[in-house]
């Protein structure tokens, strides 16, 4: 299905999981092949995209084929070609139901079609024959939910090796941890010039039905709080403490059983040494980009140079790599970590390599203050609200330590040099997405970087 490739190459960067926007393309390379032929025609094409600056990008692109014009479809057209003397209309293959059906087919006969295999994980049930539904608002992949049974991710950026996310899943369902959603199987795609690892296409997993996203939960608590001019946040009847303390022991739960089923080795000096040295580097690339960074920048590297400096025992094992509330979900039982896959925006390589929990732990935290200041970016200079907030976000975060000090006997949130040098990394971070994405949220990592710089 070459003949797609114009489609594609048109379609692509218009696409919200694209991620070379504003990058000029030097050259495109596409190869596809057909994982279903009966109605619709089902293919898959790997298009890949070579950069003037010298970046290269695979991406997976299922696409359904029909033989006219599909009016509900008209929100996922792509193009249409002549192939083998008859016109045909191309569909986003995520957005069409009856094109999604295969997928599960396919996982539960364990096929190869192609370069695509597929693996189904041990004797879990997979609800073969359900068309799926696609999740709205995700930014760097593509999902669908199998009634309330599974859940489908299909990794738009193809990086040879196992995805984080299919590992990890894997281990921990081995470990039968309760924090997670089971693994059911997943996809692999080899690479076209056999000369790399098969590449991690799609992953399902068991759907956690009837659950509440964590940000939801937390800014819904702020609302609360902030409607109650005379009343403390341990007051308000919309309290998220309690809930935060469980979230703590649950992540501790979760960093226990990775470090017990995956790899982990003592940090050495030369390991606190480059951690400092990238956080550095980090700075320095996102002052480019955001220059009221400046103004804390050596606040910023002394926290950064007492990093370097450790000598007490710290651990490496696997971590999550970008948890936040919004990678959360309560149930009625406990919550639930989704999306072990790491920032994707990082190599998988680096996604992949052994880190200290606190990575993570400093993810929640920045999260919490997040949560607590986001209404404050509609009334910034409001005294009172401010107060509110942060009110709000030091008893959560002091709850969330406390919960998983008490499932780990350890503190996570003492007074560690690498814990705040942790989130004054991730808060960098932040500040270059927000001037990138959202300039009026600016305020809020910057801010925090004035509190973490200065030692407060």
């Amino acid at each position: 299905m070459t003949v797609a490739s114009d489609l594609l190459r048109e379609w692509m960067p218009h696409q919200r999981w694209f991620g070379g926007k504003g990058r000029e393309w030097a050259d495109v390379a596409e190869s596809g092949f057909f994982l279903e032929r009966e109605s619709p025609v089902l293919s898959v094409h790997r298009v890949q995209v070579g950069y003037v600056d010298g970046g290269q990008e695979t991406y997976l692109i299922p696409v359904s084929w029909h033989d006219h014009p599909t009016d509900e479809l008209q929100h996922a057209f792509i193009g249409a070609v002549t192939f083998e003397g008859r016109e045909l209309y191309g569909y986003d293959a995520m957005r069409d139901r009856d094109a999604t059906v295969p997928w599960l087919q396919h996982l539960v006969a364990a096929s190869t079609v192609g370069p695509m295999h597929f693996h189904p994980a041990g004797v879990a049930y997979i609800p073969e024959g359900l068309p799926g539904d696609i999740v709205s608002g995700e930014q760097s992949n593509t999902s669908l939910i199998y009634g309330d049974q599974a859940i489908l991710k299909l990794f738009r950026r193809l990086e040879p090796g196992l995805n984080p996310d299919v590992e990890v899943h894997d281990a921990l369902r081995r470990a039968e941890n309760e924090h997670i959603a089971p693994l059911l199987g997943y996809v692999e795609i080899d690479d076209p010039d056999g000369e790399r690892p098969p590449a991690t296409a799609a992953m399902l997993q068991r759907f956690v039905a009837n659950a509440s996203d964590g940000w939801r939960l937390a800014t819904a608590s702020v609302r609360d709080l902030y409607a109650e001019g005379d009343l403390h946040a341990d007051e308000v009847g919309g309290d998220f403490a309690a809930d935060s303390e469980r979230l703590g022991a649950a992540t501790a739960s979760v960093h226990k059983d990775m470090a017990a089923v995956l790899p982990t080795e003592p940090a050495d000096e030369g390991w606190f040494r480059r951690l400092a040295e990238q956080m550095n580097a980090r700075l320095d690339e996102a002052i480019q980009v955001v220059p009221q960074l400046t103004e804390h920048a050596d606040g910023i590297r002394a926290v950064y140079a007492a990093v370097a400096g450790i000598r007490e025992p710290v651990v490496r094992q696997r971590v999550h790599g970008d948890l936040h509330l919004g990678q959360v979900l309560r149930t009625a039982t406990g919550w639930i970590l989704l999306d072990f896959e790491g920032e994707p925006a990082r190599s998988l390589e680096s996604r992949r390599e052994l880190d200290s929990p606190l990575r993570d732990v400093a993810g929640m935290l920045r999260s919490f203050d997040y949560a607590a200041r986001h209404m404050l970016v509609e009334q910034p200079d409001d005294p009172q609200r401010a107060y509110r907030a942060q009110e709000w976000a030091e008893r959560n975060r002091t709850a969330y330590c406390s919960g998983y000090s008490a499932a780990s006997g350890l503190d996570p949130c003492g007074d560690s040099p690498l814990l705040r040098a942790f989130e004054a990394d991730k808060a960098v971070y932040e500040c270059v997405y927000e001037a990138r994405n959202r300039p009026h949220w600016l305020m809020i990592p910057l801010n925090s970087l004035s509190r973490i710089s200065s030692g407060d």
